[in-house]
């Protein structure tokens, strides 16, 4: 287990919970790392690779259009699973995002992945 702090769910904006954050590390439904938050609230990947920021809900947000200026960051190092309760607490009420941002988990899902998977993983020999 990497970190014993309580996870806090992640929502997505029809409410539904597709990640956890245990500051600063975020993992997916199944406790595996997908990526990190900065001070800043700006979330990367676990490749170091900017994805969007997180907003007070929580959920994970990104401007539609993305000029990617910000800096691929040197990402932590590996984490390992934790354990996620069966029991959650009930969503928020969502505020409506305007057509100019998205909601990662929703709608980009594939910029969070694990080590062992997305885009630029490693070729296997």
């Amino acid at each position: 287990m990497a970190n014993k702090a309580t996870p806090i769910p992640v929502f997505t904006t029809s409410g539904d919970v597709e990640a956890y954050l245990v500051y600063p590390m975020i993992y997916n439904r199944l406790g595996e790392w997908i990526g990190f938050v900065t001070p800043q609230r700006d979330v990367y990947s676990v490749t170091g690779d900017y994805v969007g920021w997180m907003n007070d809900d929580p959920r994970i947000l990104r401007k539609r259009t993305y000029n990617y200026d910000k800096p691929k960051l040197k990402p932590p190092p590996p984490q390992g699973r934790i354990s996620i309760g069966s029991s959650m607490r009930l969503p928020p009420m969502m505020a409506e995002l305007s057509y100019d941002t998205i909601d990662i988990l929703l709608d980009d899902r594939e910029r969070l992945h694990t080590l062992d998977a997305g885009e630029f993983r490693p070729d296997m020999d």
